[in-house]
């Protein structure tokens, strides 16, 4: 298990999230499972800069690091997942989703292969309920658990800072977001340019007890950190889901717009896989991502949580919110597809009532992509062309 207190919280002007709620019912960002780690160094929109500029680095080492080795992990995790992981080669990234028999999201993986092991990225939550799942489902296949939580830590980062990369199997340990783009067998539904084109994250894992010596190159000033808090605010802008925030027990991936970078549609079964089918075939997903771009005048920030409204009804949920350096305040949230797109709508934001743009990422319409052709009725009589 990870340590619960991370050597980054002993740099200067550090604020654990906990200590702010980062992810609690008040939060502005996360979930409480991200006490432990700094939320900020005392100059979130800074931070945001530095992320951006390529040179500062994230503490995550609350998050968790599992392995599954063996000839066959490939082949299983494939049969099980939402990805197609088939021909997943040394080095390369993707991420996965295992859902129940209705669809709905039960874990979101990021994966890692390195010729000989598969190394799975998870929020810290999600660790011991996943390697539990798998284990029922080895029946006689050639794999093998392991979480290396106390052996590895992972550091997030939008550059490529000089860092002491684990690599036991030869295969530098970096997972590198593919929300950049539309990954093969994938679906978007998000029109228009999209913000995630320029997002350049990746989560780099390295020796837990190389932390301190970390601690003390950003100290020296070699390069700078920053904390979740501006790492959140980057992620909402561009539009991208993250398990612990915007999945609640009804969440499918279409809602998300996650069938972009973690749903193979032609891969074939897997558990789940006809409600994906189904609905991006020929229903609609039942709610919506949107990006809120939220009245600041008030000074207040609403939670993870906060109600969103329109003419005085509910009609959805913040899921995640942070104060942008460039965009000013915004929030993802997730609202009934009915949900006019063109409306502005309301947050309560712990009692105060700020205004909202939406920034459409699904639109009302997403779904029913196969225009499946409409046959003639049973009898009709088809008239054929005069010669």
């Amino acid at each position: 298990m990870a340590s619960t207190v991370s050597p980054f919280l002993s740099l200067p002007g550090a604020v654990d999230t906990a200590g702010i709620g980062v992810g609690s019912a008040g939060s502005a960002a996360g979930s409480g499972r991200d006490a432990g780690i700094p939320a900020h160094y005392g100059n979130p929109l800074g931070e945001q800069r530095a992320l951006v500029e390529g040179g500062a680095i994230v503490d995550l080492s609350d998050r968790s690091v599992l392995t599954i080795t063996g000839p066959d992990r490939l082949s299983w995790l494939n049969s099980l997942t939402s990805q197609s992981l088939l021909g997943l080669q040394p080095g390369e990234s993707t991420e996965t989703l295992l859902l129940d028999v209705t669809g709905r999201l039960e874990y979101a993986v990021r994966l890692l292969d390195d010729g000989e092991a598969l190394w799975m990225l998870v929020e810290h939550d999600e660790a011991q309920g996943l390697l539990a799942w798998l284990d029922r489902m080895r029946f006689m296949l050639r794999v093998e658990l392991a979480d290396r939580t106390a052996d590895l830590a992972t550091i997030g980062t939008l550059g490529e800072p000089a860092l002491p990369i684990a690599a036991p199997n030869g295969v530098p340990l970096i997972w590198r977001d593919p929300w950049h783009a539309v990954t093969p067998g994938g679906h978007q539904y998000a029109q228009g340019e999209h913000p995630g084109a320029s997002w350049s994250y990746s989560e780099r894992l390295v020796p837990r007890d190389a932390l301190p010596s970390l601690v003390t190159r950003v100290a020296s000033g070699e390069f700078p950190a920053a904390g979740l808090l501006a790492l959140e605010a980057l992620r909402i802008a561009a539009w991208r889901p993250r398990f612990a925030t915007e999945v609640d027990e009804k969440t499918i991936p279409h809602e998300l717009d996650w069938l972009r970078t973690a749903v193979h549609l032609t891969k074939g079964c897997y558990r789940g896989q006809e409600t994906v089918a189904k609905v991006h075939n020929l229903g609609h997903p039942p709610r919506r991502l949107v990006m809120l771009h939220l009245d600041g005048s008030e000074g207040v920030h609403p939670a993870r949580g906060a109600v969103v409204s329109l003419d005085g009804r509910d009609v959805g949920l913040v899921t995640s919110s942070a104060l942008h350096y460039e965009l000013g305040p915004i929030a993802l949230a997730v609202v009934k597809r009915s949900t006019d797109a063109g409306a502005t709508l309301t947050v309560d934001a712990d009692g105060t009532l700020v205004a909202a743009a939406q920034e459409i990422v699904v639109p009302p319409e997403a779904g029913a992509e196969a225009h499946v052709p409409r046959l003639p009725r049973l009898g009709a009589v088809t008239r054929q062309p005069r010669a």
